[in-house]
C-alpha cells in the first residue's frame, strides 16, 4: 500500500459527504468532535486504502477524506495532529484473558525468565517481599532453558519449603508446585491421573510438582482464589495496559459471572475504556444460557457465548494429537472435555443463539471440534459464526472444513514465533505442514481473526502483527521449519484484528473500518506498519487510541 496515497476520488469524495447528511447517528447540532490528520490514515477499505483525514462527531465517523472536509464535518472540533504517526481502525485482542492480564501485574510475574536459576532468584525476591502465606506466580516457559526440562518441586523446595508455592506456566495449562503444596493437598504415589489431566512423577510414582490441564485442580485447592477487590484491580489495571498499547477492544475469553459483573459496573461508571466481549466458562455461563447473547446499556459490555476446551497446550504436551508426540511417543495428549459435554453445551447455546467458542490445539482437538460442531449445526456452511481458539495443529484434509463449514480460526500469530522453537521436536515435519497456517486458512476462505492470548504472550498488537506477516522471532531467527510462507501480507495482517476482529462477533456494520457511521475506535501508532522494515515494527509505540470517540490513550 502507498502511504501517500491520500487523495480521494471524486466520486468517492461524494459518496462520503451524502452518506455524512445521511447518517442518523450524526447530529450536526451535537458537541464539537475531534478531526485526525498529519498522517497516514489507514481506513481498513480496499477501493480508499489511505485518506488526509477523518472527523468525529458523537463517537462515530462524520468524515473520511480531505482535511477540508473534516474541519466542516466537525466545526469547531479538536484538531490532533498526529505528527508523523499512522492512524488504523482499532485494533481488536480476538482472544485474551483480561482479568488474568491485570492480575499478572499484580503477582509473581515470571516472564522473560531464562533459566531455572532465574525463576528460583525472581521467587526468593517475591517470598523476601511477602513473608508470609501462599506464593503464586505465572509466566514462565521452559523451551529456551538451558536446563531443558520443566521444574519440578525440588527446583521450588530449595527456595521456599515451609510455605505452599504455585508457578502456573505461560500457557495456562500446567502448574509446578513445591512440596508443601502438595502434602496440604493430600496428594500421594497413589492419586490417580484424572480425567483431562497428568501428575507428571519421579522414580517411585510420587509427583515431582509438575501438573499438567485438570490435574491443576487437585493442588490449586491450596491457594485462596482472588476476592472480588483484587479482581475489580485487575480489571482495571488490564484495561488501562491494554489502551496504552493501543488496543481498542479485547474479547475476553472464559470469564466468570463476577468478571461479568464488574466490567458493567465500571462501563456504567464511565472507568472502562476499552470495548469488551465476553465469552463464559461453562460453569459460569448460566446467565448466556439463558438469555442469549446480550449488551449493557452504555454498549461497551458484550455477553457474546461460552467457552469450551477441546484439549490442552503444545508445550506442555496436552494438545491432543491424531498421532503420538515426536518426542514422547507414548503420549498422545489429553482431551479436557468429554464429546458428550461439549456437544451437550454446544446444543444449549444453539438453542439462544449464543456463539460457541472452542479451545482446540491440536490435530485431534481440532478434528474432535469440528465433527462436534458438524454434529449440532451440520456439515455444510452457516454463519452462527462459532470460533475455534487457536486452530493451532491441523490436519491437511481437516484444513479446508473451516471455510466449507463457516467456522472461524482464532488464532494467535505469536505463538508461531514462540513455539517454533520446539514445536519441530513434538510435531515432526510432516505435521507441521498444518500448523500455524495463517495464509492457508485465508486462501482456502476461511475468516482467521487475529489475537494474543495474554497473559500467555504479552498482549501487544505489535508483536501480533510483526509475527503474522514476517513469521520470525522476535531477534530475527528463523529456523527451517517455521513455514515462512504461511506469512500474510500486511493488509492480510491488519484485517486479523480489525476488520475479521469485528466479523468475529457480528459486528461488522458498526466496526472493523473507518467508514461514514461507523464507532469511531482508532489506532495510532508512531511508525507506518504497511510500509516500515519488519524489524521496527516491534519498536513502535502506541501514541494515540480512541474507543467510541474518546481519548482513551494518548502519549
Amino acid at each position: 500500500m502507498n502511504q501517500h496515497n491520500t487523495n480521494l476520488s471524486r466520486r468517492s469524495i461524494l459518496a462520503l459527504g451524502a452518506a455524512v447528511a445521511a447518517a442518523p447517528v450524526i447530529g450536526r447540532a451535537q458537541a464539537p468532535g475531534l478531526v485526525l490528520t498529519g498522517g497516514p490514515i489507514y481506513t481498513g477499505l480496499k477501493d480508499v486504502q489511505t485518506v488526509q483525514a477523518v472527523a468525529i462527531q458523537a463517537g462515530r465517523f462524520a468524515y473520511v477524506g480531505d482535511l477540508a472536509g473534516a474541519k466542516a464535518a466537525a466545526p469547531g472540533g479538536r484538531v490532533i495532529d498526529l505528527g508523523g504517526s499512522a492512524a488504523y481502525p482499532g485494533f481488536v485482542d480476538c482472544h485474551a484473558h483480561l482479568t488474568e492480564i491485570g492480575l499478572r501485574e499484580m503477582t509473581l510475574n515470571l516472564e522473560g525468565s531464562a533459566s531455572i536459576v532465574e525463576v528460583q532468584s525472581r521467587l526468593k525476591a517475591a517470598a523476601a517481599q511477602q513473608p508470609a502465606g501462599p506464593l503464586f506466580g505465572r509466566g514462565w516457559i521452559e523451551t529456551h532453558w538451558p536446563e531443558h526440562r520443566f521444574p519440578t518441586r525440588a527446583d521450588l523446595d530449595a527456595v521456599v519449603a515451609d510455605r505452599p508455592v504455585m508457578l502456573e506456566r505461560a500457557d495456562g495449562h500446567a502448574v509446578v508446585v513445591n512440596s508443601k503444596a502438595i502434602q496440604l493437598a493430600g496428594i500421594t504415589a497413589s492419586t490417580p491421573n484424572p480425567a483431562g489431566g497428568e501428575i507428571l512423577r519421579q522414580a517411585g510414582g510420587e509427583p515431582n510438582g509438575m501438573f499438567v490441564d485438570n490435574a491443576m485442580d487437585l493442588v490449586k485447592t491450596v491457594f485462596p482464589k482472588p476476592d472480588q477487590a483484587m479482581k475489580r484491580q485487575a480489571l482495571g489495571l488490564a484495561d488501562k495496559l491494554y489502551c496504552s498499547r493501543g488496543w481498542t477492544g479485547v474479547h475476553s475469553m472464559s470469564v466468570a459471572q463476577d468478571e461479568l459483573d464488574i466490567l458493567r459496573g465500571m462501563a456504567g461508571q464511565g472507568t472502562l475504556r476499552l470495548r469488551v466481549d465476553n465469552f463464559m466458562d461453562l460453569d459460569q455461563a448460566d446467565e448466556v444460557l439463558r438469555t442469549g447473547p446480550t449488551v449493557d446499556p452504555t454498549g461497551r459490555v458484550h455477553l457474546r457465548g461460552i467457552k469450551l476446551y477441546a484439549d490442552g497446550a503444545l508445550g506442555s504436551r496436552g494438545a491432543a494429537l491424531l498421532a503420538p508426540y515426536s518426542d514422547k511417543p507414548g503420549s498422545v495428549g489429553l482431551e479436557v472435555m468429554s464429546h458428550d459435554t461439549i456437544v451437550g453445551a454446544m446444543q444449549k447455546a444453539k438453542a439462544v443463539n449464543a456463539q460457541v467458542a472452542t479451545h482446540a490445539i491440536g490435530d485431534r482437538g481440532n478434528r474432535n471440534t469440528l465433527n462436534a460442531i458438524a454434529e449440532v449445526l451440520g456439515s455444510g456452511h452457516n454463519d452462527r459464526r462459532w470460533r475455534i481458539e487457536h486452530s493451532q495443529i491441523l490436519s491437511l484434509e481437516d484444513l479446508p472444513r473451516f471455510a466449507a463449514m463457516g467456522v472461524i480460526a482464532s488464532m494467535q500469530p505469536s505463538h508461531a514465533i514462540g513455539d517454533l522453537y520446539f514445536a519441530p521436536a513434538r510435531l515432526g515435519p510432516d505435521r507441521l505442514k498444518g500448523a500455524y497456517a495463517w495464509k492457508s486458512l485465508l486462501a482456502s476462505g476461511a475468516v482467521v481473526c487475529g489475537g494474543t492470548d495474554a497473559p500467555v504472550e504479552k498482549g501487544d498488537p505489535l508483536i501480533e502483527y510483526y509475527a503474522a506477516c514476517y513469521r520470525h522471532a522476535l531477534n530475527g531467527f528463523a529456523g527451517p521449519d517455521w513455514g515462512l510462507d504461511e506469512a500474510v501480507s500486511r493488509a492480510q495482517a491488519l484485517n486479523l484484528f480489525t476488520g475479521a476482529a469485528a466479523y468475529g462477533i457480528f459486528s461488522e456494520k458498526e466496526l472493523g473500518s473507518i467508514e461514514v457511521g461507523k464507532r469511531a475506535d482508532v489506532s495510532v501508532f508512531s511508525k507506518d506498519l504497511m510500509t516500515v522494515d519488519p524489524a521496527e515494527i516491534p519498536k513502535a509505540k502506541a501514541t494515540l487510541t480512541i474507543v467510541d470517540g474518546q481519548v482513551a490513550h494518548q502519549g
